[in-house]
């Protein structure tokens, strides 16, 4: 049967046949090389907007790169999807740096701004972020503690142009943290990893209009060991 946008699906099929042509010609060994397995030297946990595609804008290759994505870039010690990947990108694969990333123009962000400028708002009551939905729907549900962290920034009177971009870095500043809480990362930093290697934590925001990412300098490490000694 056929359905709406149907071109938009076979470009893509037809696009990728093209890439798999283009790679191999180029790289005989490429997917069979894959298809042994993989070894990434990060874990990129960063937002669902389809405007940041963490392998494009990094120059990586296929394996490279173990990735999370979700709704403004969030990592929550209760969420056990985020924590599996986690637990599997440095115990299991071996990564050696975990990045949080978050972008300029966030949608996720955005809202959370709005909602915390809301002449109306309680604190003291379930926040429904995206107003036209119950506060108890999935989305809302997920987006109220960084309404919540939004809210105690003191942007309330500050115009949203100047005050997104304060909202987006805060967040990423904040999830580091909350990664920093997790056992797993707990775990490696007390006692080490299973493979051995040390593990990173960092806080990146990319910026849309340019392109290019910028370290937010929140880099952490095994307690043991300066920042710096990562690179």
């Amino acid at each position: 049967m056929p359905f709406r946008n149907e071109q938009v699906i076979e470009r893509m099929l037809t696009a990728n046949s093209q890439w798999a042509q283009d790679v191999h010609k180029a790289e005989p060994s490429f997917f069979e090389e894959c298809a042994k397995g993989q070894s990434p030297h990060t874990l990129w946990i960063g937002c669902a907007d389809s405007r940041v595609p963490d392998a494009t804008i990094t120059g990586s290759k296929p394996g490279e790169i173990f990735v999370h994505r979700n709704i403004a870039n969030q990592l929550k010690l209760d969420d056990y999807n985020a924590l599996a990947v986690l637990r599997y990108a440095v115990d299991y694969l071996g990564v050696e740096h975990v990045v949080i990333v978050g972008h300029t123009e966030c949608g996720g962000a955005a809202a959370c701004l709005g909602a915390a400028q809301r002449p109306n708002l309680d604190l003291e009551k379930p926040i429904a972020t995206v107003p036209n939905l119950p506060a108890d729907s999935s989305l809302n549900r997920w987006l109220e503690p960084l309404t919540r962290k939004t809210a105690s920034l003191g942007l309330s009177s500050t115009p949203h142009a100047e005050a997104l971009p304060v909202v987006v870095e805060e967040n990423v500043k904040l999830q580091v943290e909350m990664l920093a809480k997790t056992v797993t990362i707990s775990e490696a930093w007390a006692k080490g990893t299973p493979k051995g290697q040390d593990v990173w934590i960092h806080g990146w925001v990319y910026d849309i209009s340019t392109g290019k990412i910028r370290d937010l300098n929140v880099t952490r490490g095994p307690p043991s060991k300066p920042a710096d000694a990562e690179a």
